[in-house]
């Protein structure tokens, strides 16, 4: 069963959206759990975006994408 990777909704309160900066892995690679896999961007700070699961990255959203917070980016299977 695959596991989404989701933007966290609780690491800011100001802004609805943000921008996914970097995947630090590409489609299809492979990622144990934890290790940091993209950058995202809101108005004012950069997070980093760890996995939830070890597995196969499949990306939904590219870099450069506009998403909203609780938005489901990709997953691990």
């Amino acid at each position: 069963m695959a596991t989404d990777i989701v933007i966290p909704s609780d690491l800011w309160d100001e802004d609805e959206e943000c921008v996914i900066t970097s995947w630090l892995v590409d489609d299809g690679g492979s990622v144990e759990q934890g290790a940091l896999i993209a950058e995202i961007m809101t108005a004012k700070v950069q997070y980093e975006i760890t996995a939830p699961a070890t597995g196969t990255v499949s990306i939904k959203e590219e870099a450069d994408a506009v998403v909203a917070k609780g938005a489901v980016i990709g997953s691990i299977a």
